[in-house]
């Protein structure tokens, strides 16, 4: 290694590049935080030593303090997340809990995954946040081990994960396969189901309960990136076809609304030539014509026991408060007996 340029003030980057770690290591390894490795710790510490630099005493101060200040980092596209009300009553439910004690919301934007995790480093490097809410699960998800070596506490939106506790109603298939009841009752066989990423962990545990629970398959499954024109160009497809399904389930409300609008622009009247489900239950669902059926997942209720718990693990005192219930049907004039063909 060679020592600092005469005149040239040390930074905690030079000391990360010359010890080839990210500068959130570097933190780490003076604040005794995160999961280094002792060889790692060492390497960064001689380069530190080498270019003549340590941590000041304001920035030790500031690094020790609380920010009151959590993260959501949402991976959907900006159109994506402006058209669909699902983050806006998450939101809502998160800083509910959040404003009363005095905490804000970061909230970013993301394209991927890796692109999430850059920001997680950064976000603990600066000691902006002190701990961060979870979406959109996915198998072998890096997230939860990442946040751990980064000292950032964290509660995941969902199913279980190893690694990092999850928040959410208990039994997350029970509202599909209400749906897939309901639908066989009405007398649907030809049922499509427009999905979302089908490499998001809800996607496949809902597919899977809704295809157990009609009994045959479905006449087409459609994955989606749960954009508007996702949804139409979905539905045209299915409408499209020969024998066009006489019920679309969508993966949430929005992409149900733009299934009926596509619908109904084709000359089909909802339900009485095809029946339409959406999921989550949002406001907009009771104001259409006709009104959405679709599955209550309590968003809001999901969203606040989120911050309570992320909360608790913030070192906050929280009152206990079990999220109870699970997913629910709640049937509407958007599905009616299937028209004989």
């Amino acid at each position: 290694m060679s020592g600092a340029k005469a005149g040239a003030r040390p930074t905690i980057k030079a000391v990360a590049a010359a010890a080839g770690v990210s500068t959130a290591a570097v933190s780490q390894a003076f604040n005794d935080k995160g999961r280094l490795a002792e060889s790692t710790r060492q390497r960064i510490l001689a380069a530190a030593l080498d270019l003549g630099w340590s941590p000041s005493a304001s920035a030790s101060a500031l690094r020790s303090a609380r920010t009151r200040t959590l993260a959501l980092v949402v991976r959907r596209p900006t159109d994506v997340l402006g058209a669909d009300p699902h983050f806006s009553e998450l939101i809502t439910g998160i800083e509910g809990e959040l404003a009363p004690r005095g905490y804000g919301l970061l909230l970013h934007l993301v394209a991927d995954v890796a692109e999430e995790s850059a920001l997680y480093e950064r976000l603990a490097a600066e000691k902006r946040v002190d701990g961060a809410v979870l979406t959109d699960a996915r198998a072998d998800d890096p997230r939860p081990a990442l946040l751990a070596r980064l000292g950032l506490p964290a509660v995941l939106l969902g199913a279980p994960t190893p690694g990092v506790p999850a928040v959410g109603l208990a039994d997350q298939g029970a509202g599909v396969r209400e749906v897939a009841a309901h639908l066989r009752e009405l007398g649907h066989r030809r049922i499509a189901y427009v999905a979302g990423p089908a490499e998001l962990q809800h996607t496949r545990l809902r597919l899977t309960a809704f295809e157990e629970a009609l009994g045959f398959a479905p006449s087409a499954v459609l994955h989606t990136d749960f954009s508007e024109a996702a949804a139409v160009a979905a539905t045209q497809e299915l409408l499209a076809r020969a024998e066009r399904p006489t019920a679309l389930v969508y993966a949430n409300d929005s992409m149900a609304v733009c299934g009926i609008g596509t619908a109904q622009r084709a000359g089909l009247r909802v339900p009485e030539d095809l029946s339409v489900v959406g999921y989550d239950n949002l406001p907009l669902g009771r104001w259409l014509h006709p009104r959405l059926t679709t599955v209550d997942q309590q968003v809001q209720r999901v969203g606040a026991a989120a911050a309570r718990a992320l909360l608790a693990r913030c070192g906050e005192d929280v009152p206990d408060a079990p999220l109870d219930g699970r997913p629910g049907l709640v049937v509407r004039e958007s599905t009616g007996p299937a028209t004989p063909s």
